[in-house]
This record gives C-alpha cells, sequence and structure tokens, in this order.
C-alpha cells in the first residue's frame, strides 16, 4: 500500500530514542522527510544521522516558547515544505499523589501540556489543506495508570484540546490525531518496569492483561503512527486510536 509519503515533510518531536524515534523511522522508510527533536544535542545528531539524508536533527526542549517556529523553519530551510508534526515527549517522573511535587507539576506541564499546546498552534498557522497535527499520548487518556498520578492529570486533557483542534482545523482540511500507547516495549516502559520488585514478573503479570500476550514493539507503533500521519488516512481526524494489543477493553 502506498501511504503517499514521498516526498511529505513532517516535524516530530522526542525523536531521539522511543516512540517518537520509531514514527520517524517508518517515516523515513516510505520516503517521508523528518526534522527529528530531542533535548540533548549529540543524541539529536547521532538519531537524525542514524535515518540517513532525509532527516534533520534540531536540539530543542518542548519547553521552549521559541520551539515551534524554530522547527518548522527547520522543516522549511532542509526540505522546502511542512506537510505536519508529531508531538511525542518522554513521560512525566513516576509517583503518587503523595509523591509528586509542585515542580514536578510544573516542569511536566511545561513539556508535555504546553510544549504540545505551543507546537500545535503554530504548525496550525502554517500548514495548509492535508496537513496532519499528531500527538502521542497514553492509555491513561481513558483510565488512569496506577503509579502515574501526573500523566493522568495532563495526558486527558491534552487529548481534549486535540479534540478540540479537530474541530476547529477540519474546515481548513488539516486533520489531527492522537496515539494512546499501552504497553510499547521502550527503554521508559522497562524502567517503569523496573521500579518494582520484580520486573520480570510485572511484565508477565501485564502481558496477561493484554489480549495478544505480549508487549507491542516499537516497530508496531511506529507503523501506526506512519499510516495516521499519512495521505492514506485523509477521512480519519478527531480520533484517538489506541495501540495497545487490546488492553483497552471499552469500545
Amino acid at each position: 500500500m502506498d501511504l503517499g509519503l514521498k516526498d511529505r515533510v513532517y516535524v516530530v518531536t522526542g525523536a531521539t530514542r522511543g516512540l517518537g524515534n520509531a514514527v520517524a523511522r517508518e517515516l523515513v522508510a516510505d520516503g517521508a522527510k523528518v526534522v527529528v527533536t530531542g533535548r540533548d544535542e549529540r543524541r539529536t545528531a547521532e538519531a537524525a544521522a542514524a535515518l540517513g539524508p532525509n532527516a534533520v536533527g534540531v536540539a530543542v526542549d518542548n519547553a521552549d516558547p521559541g520551539a515551534p517556529e524554530r522547527l518548522i523553519a527547520a522543516a522549511r530551510d532542509a526540505f522546502g515544505a511542512f506537510h505536519g508534526v508529531l508531538v511525542s515527549v518522554g513521560g512525566p517522573p513516576p509517583g503518587f499523589v503523595a509523591d509528586t511535587t509542585d515542580e514536578q507539576w510544573r516542569t511536566a506541564f511545561e513539556s508535555v501540556f504546553l510544549g504540545a499546546v505551543r507546537l500545535a498552534r503554530a504548525a496550525a498557522a502554517e500548514l495548509g489543506a492535508g496537513g496532519v497535527i499528531g500527538f502521542v499520548l497514553s492509555g491513561s487518556v481513558h483510565e488512569p495508570i496506577p503509579g502515574l498520578t501526573i500523566s493522568n492529570g495532563l495526558r486527558p486533557g491534552l487529548a481534549g484540546f486535540a479534540k478540540s483542534l479537530a474541530d476547529e482545523l477540519g474546515p481548513r482540511g488539516i486533520r489531527v490525531v492522537g496515539l494512546l500507547p499501552a504497553r510499547i516495549d521502550t527503554d521508559r516502559v522497562r524502567e517503569l518496569d523496573a521500579l518494582s520488585a520484580d520486573p520480570e514478573a510485572t511484565r508477565v503479570a501485564n502481558e496477561s492483561r493484554i489480549p495478544l500476550r505480549r508487549y507491542g514493539t516499537p516497530e508496531e507503533f511506529g507503523r501506526t503512527g506512519a499510516f495516521l500521519l499519512s495521505p492514506a488516512a485523509s477521512y480519519l481526524t478527531g480520533i484517538m486510536v489506541p495501540v495497545d494489543g487490546g488492553m483497552r477493553h471499552g469500545f
């Protein structure tokens, strides 16, 4: 299936590793060009180099108010166009209600929430018909995840923002989509499992609650993300797509 990605240009944040990197790899594999971002300059450069000549890296923090303008300009300067953005950011620190501090909440809000809102607003102002804005969110949009209080507080609000944005941008032919990962086998998920006394037992228990009985691979998530960002998904907007092996049981 031709996704129509050849020579389309995307910004993918948080793409030095994990889910953002997985989507960037699939986009490039299908012919797209990408600007990948991360906070660490060396790791960002390495991630872009690993993707080849159709990728450039820009080291920015999603919380930086100047990041959106810089990233969109980088896409136009490097590749002469800008067709969409995928906002992905590392998850906020784990913890229960009593464990989280005001500073952790403020930092996470700036990066996970407000940074995403700023980039989406900037992209909306620059995109034309056929453009797309995507968000990597979490299964916590539908159901809180124990021990991830800050994420549980921020991700559903960002999903609500994405739904509002889809309504507003639809008449201009711009789509807005969300991806809701659950147990995808990334460094982040392995780190969360490692917080338990027995990480292997925790993984086995988690897998037992997934109908497919296994964690997803980054490649599986990346292919889903690339499809949703592509012209092949041209009639999909305002949706939150669980990429979870059936872990969410609601309709």
